[in-house]
Protein backbone atom coordinates (compact mmCIF):
# COMPACT_ATOMS: atom_id res chain seq x y z
CA UNK A 1 0.00 0.00 0.00
CA UNK A 2 1.40 3.38 -1.01
CA UNK A 3 1.87 6.54 1.32
CA UNK A 4 -0.61 8.43 -0.24
CA UNK A 5 -3.50 5.29 0.00
CA UNK A 6 -2.86 5.39 3.32
CA UNK A 7 -3.28 9.11 3.80
CA UNK A 8 -6.32 8.73 1.66
CA UNK A 9 -7.79 5.84 3.89
CA UNK A 10 -6.93 7.81 7.26
CA UNK A 11 -8.10 11.19 6.23
CA UNK A 12 -11.38 9.09 5.36
CA UNK A 13 -11.19 7.35 8.91
CA UNK A 14 -11.04 10.57 11.12
CA UNK A 15 -13.65 12.22 9.08
CA UNK A 16 -16.20 9.08 9.74
CA UNK A 17 -15.12 9.24 13.13
CA UNK A 18 -15.89 13.08 13.24
CA UNK A 19 -19.44 12.56 11.69
CA UNK A 20 -19.89 9.60 14.42
CA UNK A 21 -19.23 11.58 17.46
CA UNK A 22 -20.91 14.98 16.09
CA UNK A 23 -24.22 12.45 15.68
CA UNK A 24 -24.13 10.92 18.84
CA UNK A 25 -23.91 14.64 20.56
CA UNK A 26 -26.84 15.66 18.21
CA UNK A 27 -28.83 12.83 19.41
CA UNK A 28 -27.63 12.20 23.38
CA UNK A 29 -28.63 16.10 23.37
CA UNK A 30 -31.84 16.26 21.29
CA UNK A 31 -35.15 15.69 22.84
CA UNK A 32 -37.25 13.33 20.62
CA UNK A 33 -41.05 13.61 20.69
CA UNK A 34 -44.04 11.35 18.27
CA UNK A 35 -46.82 13.02 17.34
CA UNK A 36 -50.25 11.73 16.94
CA UNK A 37 -53.20 14.75 15.30
CA UNK A 38 -56.29 15.70 13.43
CA UNK A 39 -56.24 18.50 11.12
CA UNK A 40 -59.29 20.58 10.15
CA UNK A 41 -59.07 23.00 7.10
CA UNK A 42 -60.09 23.07 3.55
CA UNK A 43 -58.37 23.93 -0.16
CA UNK A 44 -59.48 27.63 -0.87
CA UNK A 45 -58.70 30.77 -2.49
CA UNK A 46 -57.68 33.71 -0.18
CA UNK A 47 -60.67 35.91 -0.52
CA UNK A 48 -64.20 34.86 -0.97
CA UNK A 49 -64.70 35.18 -4.54
CA UNK A 50 -67.42 36.76 -6.20
CA UNK A 51 -68.82 33.83 -8.24
CA UNK A 52 -68.91 31.89 -4.64
CA UNK A 53 -72.13 32.63 -2.98
CA UNK A 54 -72.66 31.03 0.11
CA UNK A 55 -71.29 27.61 1.81
CA UNK A 56 -74.10 24.96 1.94
CA UNK A 57 -72.19 22.01 4.38
CA UNK A 58 -68.68 21.22 5.35
CA UNK A 59 -68.06 17.83 6.32
CA UNK A 60 -64.73 16.59 8.04
CA UNK A 61 -62.41 14.06 6.71
CA UNK A 62 -60.18 11.80 8.11
CA UNK A 63 -57.51 13.25 8.72
CA UNK A 64 -55.56 11.90 11.14
CA UNK A 65 -51.21 12.88 11.38
CA UNK A 66 -48.80 10.72 12.81
CA UNK A 67 -44.59 11.53 12.94
CA UNK A 68 -41.88 12.28 14.95
CA UNK A 69 -39.43 15.12 14.97
CA UNK A 70 -36.08 16.04 16.50
CA UNK A 71 -35.21 19.37 18.74
CA UNK A 72 -32.00 20.33 19.04
CA UNK A 73 -31.01 23.29 21.11
CA UNK A 74 -28.78 26.25 19.65
CA UNK A 75 -28.90 28.87 21.70
CA UNK A 76 -30.70 29.61 25.50
CA UNK A 77 -34.18 28.92 25.23
CA UNK A 78 -34.07 28.50 21.50
CA UNK A 79 -33.96 25.39 19.23
CA UNK A 80 -34.36 23.76 15.77
CA UNK A 81 -36.49 21.09 15.09
CA UNK A 82 -36.81 19.06 12.33
CA UNK A 83 -39.36 15.93 11.34
CA UNK A 84 -40.97 13.55 9.25
CA UNK A 85 -44.80 13.41 9.05
CA UNK A 86 -47.67 11.07 7.39
CA UNK A 87 -50.68 12.89 6.97
CA UNK A 88 -53.54 13.85 5.16
CA UNK A 89 -55.65 17.01 4.25
CA UNK A 90 -58.97 16.25 2.82
CA UNK A 91 -62.21 18.23 2.63
CA UNK A 92 -65.56 17.34 1.48
CA UNK A 93 -68.10 20.49 1.23
CA UNK A 94 -70.97 22.12 -1.10
CA UNK A 95 -71.11 25.50 -2.25
CA UNK A 96 -73.33 27.80 -3.77
CA UNK A 97 -72.21 29.38 -6.75
CA UNK A 98 -72.68 31.79 -9.90
CA UNK A 99 -71.45 32.02 -13.28
CA UNK A 100 -68.47 30.13 -11.93
CA UNK A 101 -66.08 28.65 -14.47
CA UNK A 102 -66.45 24.97 -14.90
CA UNK A 103 -65.46 21.78 -17.12
CA UNK A 104 -68.12 18.64 -17.05
CA UNK A 105 -68.92 15.50 -17.98
CA UNK A 106 -71.94 14.17 -18.42
CA UNK A 107 -73.01 10.96 -21.05
CA UNK A 108 -69.80 10.99 -22.24
CA UNK A 109 -69.83 14.62 -23.83
CA UNK A 110 -66.96 17.27 -22.07
CA UNK A 111 -68.89 20.48 -22.07
CA UNK A 112 -67.35 24.03 -20.55
CA UNK A 113 -67.92 27.23 -19.63
CA UNK A 114 -69.77 29.12 -16.40
CA UNK A 115 -71.89 27.57 -14.18
CA UNK A 116 -74.80 28.48 -11.54
CA UNK A 117 -76.11 26.17 -8.95
CA UNK A 118 -74.23 23.89 -6.22
CA UNK A 119 -70.66 22.34 -6.92
CA UNK A 120 -69.65 19.48 -4.61
CA UNK A 121 -66.03 18.97 -4.01
CA UNK A 122 -63.85 16.15 -2.20
CA UNK A 123 -60.15 16.88 -2.06
CA UNK A 124 -57.67 13.97 -0.78
CA UNK A 125 -53.71 14.45 -0.23
CA UNK A 126 -52.32 11.80 1.47
CA UNK A 127 -48.84 13.23 2.12
CA UNK A 128 -45.05 12.95 3.92
CA UNK A 129 -44.39 16.56 4.98
CA UNK A 130 -40.69 17.27 6.64
CA UNK A 131 -41.29 20.76 8.80
CA UNK A 132 -37.75 22.77 10.12
CA UNK A 133 -38.67 25.19 12.53
CA UNK A 134 -37.41 27.40 15.38
CA UNK A 135 -38.14 26.70 18.43
CA UNK A 136 -38.37 29.22 22.08
CA UNK A 137 -39.10 27.48 25.01
CA UNK A 138 -40.99 28.99 27.56
CA UNK A 139 -41.43 27.16 30.84
CA UNK A 140 -44.02 24.27 30.03
CA UNK A 141 -44.50 25.87 26.25
CA UNK A 142 -42.99 26.14 22.83
CA UNK A 143 -43.49 28.47 20.28
CA UNK A 144 -42.43 27.13 16.84
CA UNK A 145 -42.26 28.76 13.19
CA UNK A 146 -41.08 27.57 10.51
CA UNK A 147 -40.83 26.37 6.75
CA UNK A 148 -42.46 22.69 5.47
CA UNK A 149 -42.31 20.96 2.35
CA UNK A 150 -44.87 18.27 1.40
CA UNK A 151 -44.75 15.19 -0.95
CA UNK A 152 -48.14 14.33 -2.51
CA UNK A 153 -48.55 10.61 -2.56
CA UNK A 154 -52.45 9.72 -3.09
CA UNK A 155 -54.42 12.91 -4.17
CA UNK A 156 -57.76 13.35 -5.22
CA UNK A 157 -59.87 16.24 -6.14
CA UNK A 158 -63.33 15.56 -8.11
CA UNK A 159 -66.50 16.21 -7.40
CA UNK A 160 -69.78 16.97 -9.58
CA UNK A 161 -72.47 20.44 -10.48
CA UNK A 162 -76.08 19.79 -9.81
CA UNK A 163 -78.99 21.87 -8.80
CA UNK A 164 -78.34 24.89 -11.47
CA UNK A 165 -77.25 25.20 -15.21
CA UNK A 166 -74.31 25.75 -17.04
CA UNK A 167 -73.95 28.23 -19.77
CA UNK A 168 -71.73 26.72 -22.86
CA UNK A 169 -68.15 28.81 -23.36
CA UNK A 170 -69.76 32.04 -22.16
CA UNK A 171 -72.56 33.61 -20.17
CA UNK A 172 -75.11 33.89 -23.12
CA UNK A 173 -73.87 30.53 -24.74
CA UNK A 174 -76.75 27.87 -24.80
CA UNK A 175 -78.02 26.54 -21.15
CA UNK A 176 -77.58 23.27 -20.26
CA UNK A 177 -79.74 22.23 -17.15
CA UNK A 178 -78.05 19.91 -14.22
CA UNK A 179 -80.09 18.34 -12.12
CA UNK A 180 -79.58 16.34 -8.68
CA UNK A 181 -79.50 12.76 -9.84
CA UNK A 182 -76.04 10.91 -10.89
CA UNK A 183 -76.94 11.03 -14.88
CA UNK A 184 -78.49 14.48 -14.29
CA UNK A 185 -75.23 16.38 -12.84
CA UNK A 186 -72.21 17.20 -14.25
CA UNK A 187 -69.05 15.67 -12.44
CA UNK A 188 -65.54 16.82 -12.86
CA UNK A 189 -62.01 15.38 -11.96
CA UNK A 190 -59.21 17.59 -12.31
CA UNK A 191 -56.73 15.02 -10.07
CA UNK A 192 -54.02 14.90 -12.62
CA UNK A 193 -53.55 18.51 -12.29
CA UNK A 194 -52.65 18.65 -8.59
CA UNK A 195 -49.06 19.13 -7.49
CA UNK A 196 -47.03 16.75 -5.74
CA UNK A 197 -45.03 18.82 -4.19
CA UNK A 198 -46.03 21.69 -1.97
CA UNK A 199 -44.48 24.67 0.60
CA UNK A 200 -46.11 26.67 3.05
CA UNK A 201 -45.58 27.77 6.47
CA UNK A 202 -46.18 26.10 9.69
CA UNK A 203 -46.85 27.80 13.23
CA UNK A 204 -48.00 26.32 16.28
CA UNK A 205 -47.74 25.94 20.13
CA UNK A 206 -47.04 22.64 22.16
CA UNK A 207 -47.82 22.47 25.99
CA UNK A 208 -46.12 19.86 28.52
CA UNK A 209 -48.33 18.25 30.85
CA UNK A 210 -45.17 16.13 32.07
CA UNK A 211 -41.65 15.47 31.11
CA UNK A 212 -43.06 12.92 28.78
CA UNK A 213 -46.55 13.59 27.61
CA UNK A 214 -48.16 17.07 25.85
CA UNK A 215 -50.67 18.78 23.39
CA UNK A 216 -50.11 20.65 20.35
CA UNK A 217 -51.84 22.89 17.95
CA UNK A 218 -49.97 23.62 14.28
CA UNK A 219 -51.45 25.76 11.80
CA UNK A 220 -49.63 24.40 8.40
CA UNK A 221 -50.35 27.45 5.75
CA UNK A 222 -49.57 26.26 1.80
CA UNK A 223 -48.23 28.64 0.16
CA UNK A 224 -47.84 27.13 -3.59
CA UNK A 225 -51.21 26.75 -5.35
CA UNK A 226 -53.09 23.03 -5.36
CA UNK A 227 -52.82 23.09 -9.15
CA UNK A 228 -50.19 23.27 -11.38
CA UNK A 229 -49.37 26.50 -12.89
CA UNK A 230 -50.81 25.78 -16.19
CA UNK A 231 -54.57 24.82 -15.22
CA UNK A 232 -56.90 27.73 -15.95
CA UNK A 233 -59.92 25.38 -15.80
CA UNK A 234 -60.92 26.74 -12.34
CA UNK A 235 -60.34 30.99 -12.29
CA UNK A 236 -59.73 30.74 -8.34
CA UNK A 237 -56.35 29.85 -7.25
CA UNK A 238 -56.66 27.57 -4.41
CA UNK A 239 -54.20 26.51 -1.30
CA UNK A 240 -54.81 24.66 1.32
CA UNK A 241 -54.73 25.70 4.65
CA UNK A 242 -55.26 23.32 7.81
CA UNK A 243 -54.99 23.55 11.64
CA UNK A 244 -54.02 20.22 13.26
CA UNK A 245 -54.69 19.43 17.20
CA UNK A 246 -53.06 16.04 19.13
CA UNK A 247 -50.53 15.05 21.71
CA UNK A 248 -46.95 14.50 21.55
CA UNK A 249 -45.14 11.59 23.30
CA UNK A 250 -41.36 12.54 24.56
CA UNK A 251 -39.50 9.49 23.22
CA UNK A 252 -35.93 11.17 24.70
Amino acid sequence: MTTTMKKIILAIAVVLTSLSAGAMDLITNADINVRLGYGVGGTMPLGMPATIRHLNSYKMQFNPSLGIDVAYPVYRNWSIMAGLQLENKGMDEDAQVKNYKMEITRGGQTLAGVFTGDVTTKVTEWMLTLPVQAVFHYKKVNFKFGPYVSYVGNRDFSGWAHNGYLRVDDPTGPKVLLGEGKDERGEYDFTSSMRRMQVGVDLGVDYHFDNRFGAFFDLAWGMSQLHKTDFHTIEQTLYPIYGKVGLTYRLK
